[in-house]
């Protein structure tokens, strides 16, 4: 018996990359959702806008897990995990027993902590999502709070729906810790564009009725109030059951094996030593969600297995596409050099660490990320004028 803990993309994969394994078992699939298994980027992009329909986010149908003898378990919570004894507790019904297990929980949104703080709205379900959209339809003036991915990608969708919207972060800029300032302003300057107001340097310190109230004492006036302030891993469950634990999330090798030879952890919560990059790694990319179940999957059936997949992740605001390949860590010192035009936002964008590309981006600029892989993937140090002439193949440097 093969236990999925999780109702994501992670989880979903998972069921079938075992079948794919040759894996004739059973399987059961614990969500904590009463929803079959989804996907969770179009929830700030197309969904909540109203271009794309519900359906479109499962991985598969109900069909699908019945003709592949995947017992979902969903609306059901896991309370509790028993490695000595193998074996799960579930907020319904009773305990179920595994041979190997695969933790895939997935991220909750961190929550303000401030007088008012029940009427925020978050974006990490659907249902967070059809609320949302209904609110930002029916209100003239949206308050965000934080300029991260999800902050912004928000921001984006109310001002589709015609609302006014201010964005309030504490940084100088938006996405600046991931970015830095040069390519911060270029998302600065897109939304500015497309009318929404930043509030740079500010932290809330109330939520009102009409709005939010600034710690300086000024306010934000407000039909509606959403925080985007980023996401914990959930690794409560792997904590209470005593499983090793770094960087945030849960401890695992390059098979995507945790501390515990049955358990094994994929998507937002494993922090899993990445053979080419040589350090441990977790992101909470979807790259690494559809990716990872495969490798775990595996291993768990005894095969040789290890995850070496390049970090990715996409964005899409207004007229503006972005995919970004490769990690940088957050500490790290690293030379930006720029190929193309900010101003038109269409360039690639690299990130050098002792000379050698470690990421990537690229703004309204397609098919370029095998290139910028293989680049990456090379290791080599590279001539910095080269790198930003657009006449100089990416594939020559």
């Amino acid at each position: 018996m093969i236990v999925i803990v999780g109702g994501g993309l992670a989880a979903a994969k998972g069921a079938e990359a075992l079948r794919a394994e040759g894996h004739t078992g059973p399987i059961t699939l614990v969500g904590r959702e009463p929803h079959l298994p989804y996907e969770r980027p179009p929830l700030s992009k197309d969904l909540l806008q109203g271009k794309s329909e519900r359906a479109k986010i499962f991985v598969h149908d109900r069909d699908w897990y019945a003709e592949h003898g995947v017992e979902l378990r969903l609306g059901v919570e896991a309370t509790a995990l028993d490695t000595s004894a193998h074996r799960v507790e579930l907020s319904e019904g009773e305990p179920i027993t595994y041979d190997k297990l695969l933790l895939a929980t997935g991220s909750v949104p961190r929550r303000l902590e401030l007088p008012g703080a029940e009427r925020v709205h978050y974006l990490r379900t659907v249902d967070d999502c059809e609320r949302l959209r209904t609110v930002l339809t029916e209100s003239g003036r949206v308050a965000i709070i934080g300029a991260g991915w999800i902050g912004l990608e928000t921001a984006a969708a109310a001002r589709s729906f015609g609302a006014e919207v201010t964005v309030v972060e504490t940084a100088a800029a938006p996405l600046l810790g991931v970015l830095g300032p040069e390519i911060a302003e270029v998302f600065a300057g897109l939304h500015r564009g497309n009318g929404v107001e930043f509030r740079f340097g500010a932290r809330p310190a109330e939520i009102t009725a009409s709005g939010v109230v600034l710690a300086d004492g000024t306010r934000v006036e407000a039909d509606a109030v959403v925080a985007g302030i980023g996401a914990a891993p959930d690794i409560e469950l792997a904590r209470a059951a005593g499983l090793t634990l770094s960087g945030g999330g849960v401890a695992v090798g390059a098979d995507l094996r945790t501390s515990d030879p049955d358990v094994y952890a994929a998507g937002d919560i494993a922090a899993a030593e990445h053979p080419f990059l040589g350090r441990r790694v977790r992101v909470e990319h979807w790259a690494n969600a559809l990716n990872q179940p495969a490798v775990a999957a595996r291993a768990m059936l005894g095969g040789a297995a290890s995850y070496d997949t390049l970090p990715y992740f996409y964005t899409d605001q207004y007229d503006l596409g972005m995919e970004y390949v490769g990690h940088v860590p957050s500490a790290a010192d690293a030379d930006v050099v720029v190929r193309g035009d900010l101003d038109s936002r269409e360039f690639l964008a690299f990130w050098l660490l002792d000379g050698r590309v470690a990421a990537a981006m690229n703004v309204n600029i397609w098919d370029v990320t095998d290139a910028t892989k293989a680049l990456i993937r090379s290791g080599r140090t590279v001539d910095r004028a080269r790198l930003a002439d657009p006449s100089v193949p990416l594939d020559q440097l």
